[in-house]
């Protein structure tokens, strides 16, 4: 398998007349190639978030369910980070639509068998696998991101890139609502995505190419003329997996710091999230039509604001990726509190603090994910990546499903929403420092 990954060899460099053009259609097609292919990957990610409220309706509890939902987590954060160390050697276009086809495959069987939610332990189980094909995602789309993009455009390209998760990830309310109508069966959640999420598979591996030179053209950065500070950046020399975790990942303050960040980050971000369905159905009386439209809505409010996040840290910030995640989790900290505190019988402000959510948590999402890649070698990118996503998944996202469930089940929604509260905080604080030695590096360096 691992042979079948592989880098195709480089390819004869194109005639000086045929590269501009052939740079230019290339880079279209293999943006578009990640960017349905990462949409398709979240098509089949969250699925489970939507059926809890008919599960709760079959006996099972918030807790058991939260348990179940953390398989995709910590599959996931375990994945991003190992497959993104052997994504950073394999071939994007073949690693990228494999695990999208084996993830929509889970979630085909987990949708068709009455075993596989029959109990928690079975549930768990496959969500693990989904979970550990998720992480298959990500840093192929990151490795072709900084193969194909140089360093002073890769902000703004990653924001609209970043966004794919936020077409697939709303897509999921409407096609669970079109699933329904269709065929009457709320496992239709699981299987009706999955077989689209297949079908994405095969057109990421028409799109995507690795890198330029697998096609014959030269390196981003002679292409633009657009070379890094720090030169070892753009090498495209192959590194050990030895010398990517020791030399560009564990050694590496910054690093650590935004990824422990990222863990609070993502903390807000699934615990709005996974449970905005029951949440608005217990606490606030909505129907599993509106809960999944709101859903749709904080995903899809997160495209203008990723956008956004990105432009403003390219050009007003130049390339700085801390103070723009600070300004926007504040703003989500006011916004988490009003969506907890609404009355109900107000669900007009319910979806606008639940959408002022979705447009700003995927800033510090995105940003987070590219300050990674600004950190390390090209060739390193994948792990860099990976390694902000273990901490994001394991740390952040588990604890929202498992521990969420049962501060939910034990303290009640304003439990579960002082941890969301405090969160925000410790995330404030972490890019803060983060920004603080930032620029106290440039200073000394200067």
């Amino acid at each position: 398998m691992l042979e079948f990954l592989k880098q195709l060899p480089d390819k004869t460099e194109l005639p000086k007349e045929k590269v501009d053009s052939t740079y230019k259609k290339m880079r279209f097609q293999v943006f578009a190639g990640i960017f349905i292919g990462y949409a398709g990957y979240y098509l089949v990610r969250k699925n489970f978030s939507l059926a809890m409220p008919s599960l709760i309706e079959q006996g099972f509890t918030k807790t058991e369910l939260g348990f179940a939902l953390s398989g995709v987590s910590i599959a996931y954060g375990l994945s991003k980070f190992l497959m993104g160390n052997v994504s950073d050697r394999s071939d994007a276009r073949k690693f990228m639509s494999i695990g999208l086809a084996l993830s929509g495959l889970m979630m085909v069987a987990m949708g068709i068998f009455p075993f596989a939610t029959s109990s928690i332990t079975v549930m768990f189980i496959i969500l693990l696998f989904n979970g550990w094909f998720q992480g298959m995602g990500w840093p192929p789309s990151g490795r072709v991101m900084v193969h194909w993009f140089s360093i002073s455009e890769r902000g703004t390209k990653m924001s609209f890139w970043n966004v794919a998760h936020n077409v697939g990830g709303g897509l999921i309310g409407p096609l669970s609502i079109l699933g329904l109508a269709l065929f009457n069966d709320w496992h239709s959640t699981f299987y009706f995505p999955g077989f689209i999420a297949i079908g994405i598979s095969l057109l990421i591996y028409v799109l995507v190419r690795d890198r330029p030179k697998s096609v014959g053209l030269p390196a981003i950065e002679e292409y633009r003329n657009d070379y890094p500070e720090n030169l070892e950046e753009a090498s495209e020399k192959k590194i050990s997996a030895k010398d990517i975790f020791l030399k560009y990942i564990l050694k590496n303050k910054m690093l650590w710091l935004i990824a422990i960040a990222n863990a609070f980050v993502y903390l807000v971000r699934y615990g709005v999230l996974d449970w905005a369905p029951t949440y608005l159905s217990e606490a606030k009386g909505f129907s599993m039509d509106e809960s999944g439209w709101a859903y749709f809505a904080y995903e899809w409010a997160g495209i203008p604001g990723t956008i956004l996040a990105g432009y403003l840290s390219d050009k007003w910030f130049k390339g700085k990726r801390a103070p723009v995640s600070i300004m926007y989790m504040v703003l989500v900290l006011i916004a988490v509190i009003i969506y907890w505190k609404n009355p109900v019988g107000n669900p007009m402000i319910d979806n606008l603090s639940l959408i002022s959510i979705g447009f700003l948590i995927y800033g510090p999402v995105m940003l987070i994910g590219v300050h990674a890649l600004d950190l390390v070698p090209k060739n390193a990118a994948g792990t860099a990546a990976g390694f902000t996503g273990l901490f994001g998944y394991l740390g952040g996202a588990v604890f929202a499903n498992i521990a969420m469930g049962s501060i939910v089940d034990s303290f009640g929604w304003d439990g579960g929403f002082v941890t969301l509260i405090a969160a925000c905080v410790f995330s404030i604080v972490l890019i803060g420092f983060s920004w603080r030695i930032e620029n106290r590096n440039i200073k000394y360096e200067q």
